[in-house]
């Protein structure tokens, strides 16, 4: 078996060796093992002990109550973990709300708004809307949807509509390509743009993950729903084909590179 000294001990689990020194004078944590030279070393059963009081420490239990808990002789490790795990992920969903709470109170004393649903999805009718949200649940799941909305409703309304803007100038850009070749540099240059600002809404602009073969996805999208390759109000093929052909060749090009 594996020991450790307690200046390791204090090493791997952040806890100082004057800490560990008190656990010790208290009998909260003994060590397995004292050396002749009187130094004390741990093992494996003292470390999954640290590791409870820790996490009844971190749910502000006092050290004396820990230490009646621990000594009962029906207490058992599995269930105090699934206990712990329950009274933490509770601990989590409040934080969560409150950092919310945090973010809606900023954006409001800087002078942005949080959007709400209704003018997330101004402009389109009811059908539309949910024709839209079931798609890009389907597609991505209902975690992608959330996240993206939750990312644009915290832009703010002039940073939203501008971002609703640079888009449509470049969809329009792009409709006017339709008939050209979709791995010119001119059309890869207007998919390039139209992958970032892609990501800008779906709330992963900046993140570790590229998300291409997600891009890839898109593309299939523009050509299985006429909801995403319009020109004019109407669905347009060649659009779609286009749309999907440029997308594919942007994202190859991007994975030959990586």
């Amino acid at each position: 078996m594996i020991h450790y000294s307690v200046k390791k001990l204090a090493q791997i689990s952040g806890v100082s060796i004057r800490t560990l020194h008190h656990y010790d004078k208290i009998g909260l944590l003994k060590p397995s093992v004292r050396t002749e030279a009187r130094y004390r070393m741990y093992g494996e059963p003292e470390l999954i002990r640290l590791q409870q009081i820790l996490f009844y420490k971190e749910l502000d239990f006092s050290l004396q109550k820990i230490a009646a808990i621990m000594d009962d002789p029906d207490f058992n490790t599995i269930d105090a973990l699934e206990s712990h795990r329950i009274l933490m992920q509770s601990r989590a969903d409040r934080i969560s709300q409150l950092l919310t709470t945090i973010d809606k109170t900023i954006l409001k004393l800087k002078g942005k708004i949080m959007l709400t649903d209704k003018e997330l999805y101004a402009g389109l009718s009811t059908e539309k809307t949910e024709s839209y949200r079931t798609h890009i649940s389907d597609a991505y799941g209902a975690d992608t949807l959330q996240r993206s909305e939750n990312s644009l409703k915290q832009l703010g309304k002039s940073a939203f509509v501008q971002l609703k803007k640079d888009f449509a100038d470049l969809y329009t850009k792009l409709a006017a390509q339709r008939k050209e070749n979709p791995e010119s540099v001119q059309v890869q240059e207007l998919i390039a743009e139209h992958y970032k600002i892609i990501r800008m809404f779906w709330g992963t602009a900046g993140t570790e993950d590229a998300q291409y073969n997600t891009y890839k996805g898109l593309g299939e999208l523009y050509v299985s729903n006429p909801l995403y390759a319009q020109v004019d109000g109407k669905p347009d093929e060649a659009f779609a084909r286009f749309m999907k052909a440029s997308m594919y060749f942007f994202v190859a090009s991007k994975l030959n590179q990586s």
